[in-house]
C-alpha cells in the first residue's frame, strides 16, 4: 500500500495498477471517443495516469444511447483489433455497460440481459433532472433479481443536494456508490465537489473511477491535487475498488 508523507499529494501517485469500473474507451458507440484511434489515445494516457484493467462501461440509454450487447461487444473487438497492431503494454480490458434508469432498463433486466461489472455488481445511473419516479421500487427490484446496484456518481445528482439524508436512505435500499475522482477538483462545479467531500467523510463511496470521456480530463485528473485526509480516504476507496473488481 502507498504511504502518504506530505500534506498535499497528487491523485495520480496513487492510481498504480488501478482497476477503473467507468469509463467511455469504446469507440463511437455513446458519448466517449469517436472513433478507435482516439480510443487509443485515451487509453495510452490512462494507462500512464496508473490504470492497467480497465472495464469499459457504455451508456445503454433509451433515447439518446440504445446501446446492446451486441453493439458494444462489436465496438469492443475493433478495438481489440486496432490496440494488437499497437506494442503490447500489459493492460486488461473487460466490457459492461452503464444502465440509465429507464423503461428499456427494465425490460433488460426482466430479461437477464445484463452486462455486470464483475459477478452480480451492475453500474447505473439517474437523469441529472431528476430521479425516476419509481426509483425506490427499482432499487429493490435490481436487488431481488440478484444484482448489486452501483450507482454511479452519486454526487453529480444535483437534486440530492439539498436533501443529503436521501443519501441514507438510498444506502439502506442496497445501493453501492462510486465516485467520479474529478469530483475532488471543481470539474463538475462547486455543489459537486462539496458533495462528494460530504459522501467520502461520512464514509458512503464505496468505490472510485475515472469516468472518463476524453483526453482533457485525463489532464485534469493528472494535475489533481488532493489534502492529506482526502488522499488518506481516496487510497482506501481506490483499494477496495482494486480488490473487489480486479480482473486479472
Amino acid at each position: 500500500m502507498l504511504q502518504i508523507f506530505s500534506k498535499k499529494q497528487f491523485l495520480k501517485d496513487l492510481l498504480e495498477n488501478f482497476v477503473d469500473i467507468h469509463n467511455h474507451i469504446l469507440p463511437g458507440i455513446d458519448d466517449g471517443e469517436k472513433n478507435v484511434y482516439k480510443s487509443i489515445d485515451l487509453i495510452k494516457k490512462l494507462e500512464e495516469l496508473g490504470v492497467k484493467h480497465f472495464i469499459a462501461t457504455p451508456h445503454i440509454m433509451q433515447d439518446f444511447y440504445p446501446n446492446t450487447n451486441e453493439t458494444i461487444d462489436n465496438a469492443y473487438k475493433l478495438l481489440l483489433k486496432n490496440l494488437n497492431k499497437k506494442p503490447q503494454t500489459g493492460i486488461t480490458i473487460n466490457t459492461a455497460a452503464e444502465y440509465m434508469l429507464d423503461n428499456e432498463f427494465e425490460k433488460i433486466l426482466e430479461d437477464g440481459n445484463i452486462l455486470t461489472l464483475k459477478s452480480n455488481y451492475v453500474l447505473i445511473e439517474m437523469s441529472y433532472f431528476q430521479p425516476p419516479l419509481n426509483l425506490e421500487p427499482l432499487i429493490l427490484k435490481i436487488k431481488t433479481e440478484g444484482y448489486l446496484p452501483v450507482l454511479a456518481h452519486p454526487e453529480r445528482y444535483g437534486f440530492y443536494h439539498n436533501s443529503l439524508d436521501y443519501y441514507d436512505r438510498l444506502k439502506q435500499l442496497g445501493c453501492l456508490f462510486q465516485l467520479n475522482l474529478l469530483s475532488l477538483s471543481e470539474y463538475y462545479g462547486n455543489s459537486v465537489e462539496k458533495t462528494a467531500n460530504y459522501l467520502i467523510n461520512k464514509n458512503l463511496i464505496d468505490f472510485v473511477a475515472t469516468d472518463a470521456h476524453n483526453s482533457l480530463q485525463i489532464e485534469k485528473l493528472s494535475n489533481l491535487v488532493l489534502n492529506k485526509k482526502t488522499s488518506e480516504k481516496i487510497l482506501s476507496l481506490i483499494n477496495n475498488t482494486n480488490t473487489t473488481f480486479s480482473i486479472i
